[in-house]
Parts: C-alpha cells; sequence; structure tokens
C-alpha cells in the first residue's frame, strides 16, 4: 500500500510541479541543508560552542577564515567569547526551527478545532468565535506575544529553562491560531452543505464525526499552505523577541539572540557576529516562504 501512495504521488500533479519549478526545487534544497545541519548540530558542527570547557578567550572576536588574522579551524569567525559562529549557528537554527514548529503545531491545534466548530454549528458561537478572532486581529501579533510573555515570565519568575521555551511557544502560538481558525471557518461553511453531509447527517452519524472523518479533511488543503509560511513567520516573530531580550534563555540562544550579542559589535569592526546569523535567519525564512508559495500554486487548480 505505502508503494502505491509513492507511486501515485511520483505520477501526480503536485510532484511534477515541484520537479519543474526551479525556485521550489532550490528552496527545497536550502532548507533540507539547514533543517539537516540544525537536526544533526552534534555530528555537523565542529565546535560546541556551548561547551564552556572548550572556549578559548583568546580566540575571541577572530574574523572569518578568508580575511587577515582568521584561523581555519572558524570558518566564520568568533564571537565576543570565543565561540565558533557557524557552530553556534547551527545550534541556534535548530532553538529557532524547534520553536517555530511547535508554535505552529499549537495554532494548528487550536485554530483548526475553533475553525471546524465555528463554521460547522454556526449561530451564536460562529458569531461569538469571530469576534474573538476580530479582537485578536486588531492587536499586533508582536505586541501581544510581548504580553503573553511578560505575563509568563511574571508568573514564574524562576522558571527553568524548559519552562521558558513553553511560555515562548505558547506566546507565539496563541497570536497565530486566527489565520486557521478564519481559513477552515470559511472552507467548512462550504462543505458542510454539500450532499455527502447531508447524506452522512440522514444514516445518522454524530456531527462530531463528520466533523472528524468528512469535512476536517477537505479542509486540509489551505491550511497546509498556510502552515508551510507560518513556519517562516513563527521563526522570525521568535527571533524579534528574542532580539528585544524576551526570547529563549541566552544559556540556548537561537538566532535571534546571537544578531542581538553581535549587534553590539558591529559598528566596532566586527560585523560577522551578527551578520551571519541575520543571512541564516534570511535564508530559512525565504526558503520555507517560496516552498509555502509553491504549494499554494501547486494545490489550487486555477493557479497552475
Amino acid at each position: 500500500m505505502t508503494t502505491t501512495a509513492l507511486q501515485r504521488f511520483f505520477d501526480g500533479d503536485v510532484w511534477f510541479s515541484f520537479r519543474t519549478s526551479p525556485v521550489a526545487v532550490m528552496a527545497a534544497v536550502i532548507a533540507a541543508v539547514c533543517i539537516f545541519c540544525a537536526v544533526f548540530a552534534e555530528l555537523v558542527a565542529p565546535h560546541n560552542p556551548f561547551d564552556l570547557a572548550t572556549l578559548e578567550l583568546g580566540d575571541a572576536r577572530l574574523p572569518p577564515a578568508w580575511m587577515e588574522e582568521g584561523k581555519a579551524t572558524y570558518l566564520l569567525g568568533t564571537d565576543d567569547q570565543g565561540r565558533d559562529i557557524l557552530s553556534a549557528l547551527m545550534y541556534g537554527a535548530r532553538i529557532s526551527l524547534l520553536v517555530g514548529l511547535a508554535s505552529v503545531a499549537l495554532s494548528l491545534v487550536i485554530g483548526v478545532s475553533l475553525g471546524l466548530l465555528s463554521g460547522f454549528v454556526g449561530g451564536k458561537l460562529d458569531a461569538f468565535l469571530m469576534r474573538v478572532c476580530d479582537v485578536m486581529l486588531s492587536f499586533p501579533t508582536i505586541l501581544v506575544a510581548l504580553l503573553i510573555d511578560g505575563v509568563g515570565r511574571a508568573m514564574f519568575p524562576d522558571a527553568h529553562e524548559t519552562l521558558a521555551f513553553a511560555v515562548l511557544i505558547v506566546s507565539i502560538g496563541a497570536t497565530k491560531w486566527v489565520d486557521y481558525a478564519r481559513t477552515v471557518r470559511g472552507s467548512t461553511l462550504v462543505e458542510r452543505n454539500k450532499d455527502y453531509v447531508h447524506a452522512a447527517r440522514v444514516i445518522g452519524v454524530s456531527p462530531l464525526r463528520i466533523m472528524r472523518k468528512h469535512v476536517l479533511p477537505n479542509v486540509l488543503g489551505p491550511v497546509l499552505v498556510l502552515s508551510t509560511i507560518q513556519v517562516a513567520q513563527a521563526i522570525i516573530i521568535e527571533a524579534t523577541l528574542s532580539f528585544l531580550g524576551v526570547g529563549v534563555p541566552p544559556t540556548s540562544p537561537s538566532l535571534g539572540t546571537l544578531i542581538r550579542v553581535g549587534n553590539d559589535f558591529l559598528f566596532s569592526g566586527e560585523w560577522w557576529i551578527t551578520i551571519f546569523p541575520g543571512v541564516m535567519l534570511v535564508l530559512i525564512a525565504l526558503s520555507v516562504n517560496l516552498l509555502g508559495d509553491w504549494l499554494r500554486d501547486a494545490l489550487n487548480p486555477r493557479l497552475r
């Protein structure tokens, strides 16, 4: 069965659209390389930038290897603590991807559930949930994330690292569920009036089962596209929060934290400390966004 499904996929329009799109292929390659380096940082990174026993303060602020005074062991140079920039990028990208994917998963579960319920039930529940969405949309995403993050840190001032990550994920996820809710609600309003839903109701299928087994699979196309694009948005929001000093703990810096640290040395000549994390962040966000755009076109026959 698995072989047949794979064969159908490789013979389908989506795979044909992918392999005939140079932009999608290039974006997928860049995203795959970044994800691979992030996931297997312990194996790929030449140094462990967070092992204090291996840091050499005498190697602090070294330029990239191709510049004068650079060392071959530090290809992209070092920061003010002697940490290898290349290794820090790999470990930092892991944290950024983890927070981005987890926050998108949280917002997806909340948004899809509420959107499905709102569109299928309708009435006062639909009106109430949509007004909540309107209120959420009236506030900037960063402002809401800062508010939730600040409340979480005030409630748990002595929170350990795991709890700090959880607060950050909730603060980002709680701001992005509205997009899923509105998208799924619109698709559900269309699907609930189709014949297969009426037939399921006639034979006595419960509303919950109709939503879960019949309606949900038919509204996941736009959700897949939206979630792909929002991964890049969540990574940028996490980087913004970390740059503002309210993101991940300093002991586990993400790309945003590395950019913030390097920003202090940007005008003193050590440009590589902040430029390379910024380039890494742009590559990840851009490649994921391009894949989302391709997926939107591939799943929508009208855009082909």
